[in-house]
């Protein structure tokens, strides 16, 4: 081809190595183009056969069981048999690229971040083509206003700040969203131990008790329940702001008679010897939302290939969560400094439900914590009861627009489905409250049956 070997070395060296490009820069770009486009189809084809493993085998014991038996490699090649995988993932790979793949989601070091943080070492947002940093936050106002300045993509919030936010309430009004709860339960009022013989509610006036923030479901339970005991959450007791982090250290230092929080905290209190865990809000309503996971609008409106694998990593730990038996698994992997920074044992017995309550029991409740992502929209019609009943909005409120708005229960169902779980097929549900259930057609009715509130 080349009568001058000079000629030909000329052309090489102004070529690449392999010859099939004009230049050394041209081969790295296309060569790197490649291994792109190969990573991603894989991570396409490893997301739909994951897909397809939990739609065959719905229960996580049986299906690890299965891997176990025959291998990754073996179970994948067994599914392309009965199942059209390439197809499948053409299909998926066409809804487009992850516009971001690089992220930040701050959440706050209590158990009801756990699927939020879990998803990170354990694996779940790389399983969904995502590098979530997850970061420590001090407290909820700070969650707040880091997320709102775009400093973090999303973060874990507590289930009324969405609304809070959407509706300019304590902020400019942002739209937000609500696409999955992080808990449900979970939390309790603890005491100091200086109060042991002090168990009834109606003698509790002059009480100081700490809650997370002005918006969530500590407050409003604990209002709730102190108002249903013939105790004025704002005459008769005082209530006030705590970050989680401080809360123990607060009841150590005789700052505070007693707090509504978030575990570790309630658990915390006890293996410290400096508290006791009066009741759990389970037992004020049994199946109530706490935390969540959120993002704003125009977060999910910009990047949705982003946002949908972020919801589905979330989706994905928040089903392994709720899985009894990986409890212990899970407590291990969120203990660490950067994380919870607790003992282990404060987790397990959180997670488990098998605790020591302060008082000398051993206390067996296995939903003392459970993990359900779905957000039913009535859940966002009973806290705007709430914020009205204490007079943090005032005059009317479109409950069923705003809870639609917010709490993205279509969102969350779509992705379920894809995940291989089976939604709710309600988005609205009546529930039961310290023995009166709540119906989210009669808002009005039901904060016009209270006795005790701010607004007239």
């Amino acid at each position: 081809m080349f009568d001058n070997p000079f000629d030909a070395r000329t052309v090489f060296r102004s070529g690449c190595n392999c010859g099939r490009h004009t230049s050394q820069s041209e081969h790295d770009q296309q060569m790197r183009a490649q291994e792109v486009s190969s990573s991603t189809d894989k991570q396409y084809e490893n997301v739909v056969a994951t897909a397809v493993l939990r739609a065959m085998f719905p229960q996580d014991a049986s299906r690890r069981a299965f891997l176990k038996a025959v291998g990754a490699g073996t179970a994948a090649a067994a599914v392309a048999q009965f199942f059209p995988l390439a197809t499948a993932t053409e299909a998926f790979a066409d809804t487009g690229p992850i516009e971001k793949p690089d992220l930040k989601v701050g959440f706050i070091p209590i158990t009801c971040a756990t699927p939020i943080i879990m998803a990170s070492p354990m694996g779940f947002y790389e399983k969904h083509g995502l590098n979530v940093e997850v970061i420590k936050t001090a407290g909820w106002a700070v969650i707040r206003d880091k997320t709102l300045n775009k400093e973090y993509d999303a973060a874990h919030m507590l289930s009324p700040m969405p609304l809070a936010i959407s509706m300019g309430i304590g902020s400019n009004p942002q739209p937000y969203a609500m696409p999955a709860v992080e808990n449900i339960n979970g939390q309790a009022i603890t005491l100091a131990m200086k109060h042991k013989d002090r168990r009834d509610p109606k003698d509790w006036k002059g009480f100081k008790f700490g809650v997370p923030f002005d918006y969530s479901m500590h407050n409003y339970l604990l209002r709730y329940y102190l108002a249903e005991h013939g105790i004025d959450p704002d005459a008769d007791v005082q209530i006030r702001a705590v970050p989680p982090p401080e809360m123990v250290a607060n009841l150590r230092a005789e700052n505070l008679d007693g707090f509504l929080g978030p575990d570790p905290m309630n658990q915390r209190a006890v293996y410290d010897g400096v508290g006791f865990i009066h009741i759990l809000t389970k037992d004020i309503w049994d199946g109530h939302p706490c935390c969540a996971f959120a993002a704003s609008k125009e977060f999910i409106d910009t990047m949705p290939n982003t946002y949908s694998a972020l919801l589905k990593s979330i989706i994905d730990a928040t089903a392994y969560a709720h899985e009894a038996g990986n409890r212990k698994e899970i407590a291990a992997a969120i203990a660490p400094a950067n994380y919870l920074n607790q003992p282990e044992v404060v987790l397990e017995q959180i997670l488990t439900g098998t605790f020591a309550d302060g008082l000398g029991n051993i206390v067996q409740q296995p939903n003392r914590v459970d993990f359900d992502p779905f957000p039913y929209q009535s859940f966002a019609v009973w806290i705007m009861t709430q914020m009205k009943r204490w007079g943090q909005v005032e005059g009317d409120i479109n409950y069923d627009e705003i809870a639609a708005q917010v709490f993205l229960a279509t969102d969350t169902s779509k992705m379920m489905e894809e995940l291989g779980m089976t939604p709710p097929k309600e988005t609205n549900k009546t529930f039961v409250v310290m023995g009166k259930t709540f119906d989210p057609a009669e808002p009005e009715a039901y904060l016009d049956s209270f006795a005790i509130k701010k607004v007239n």
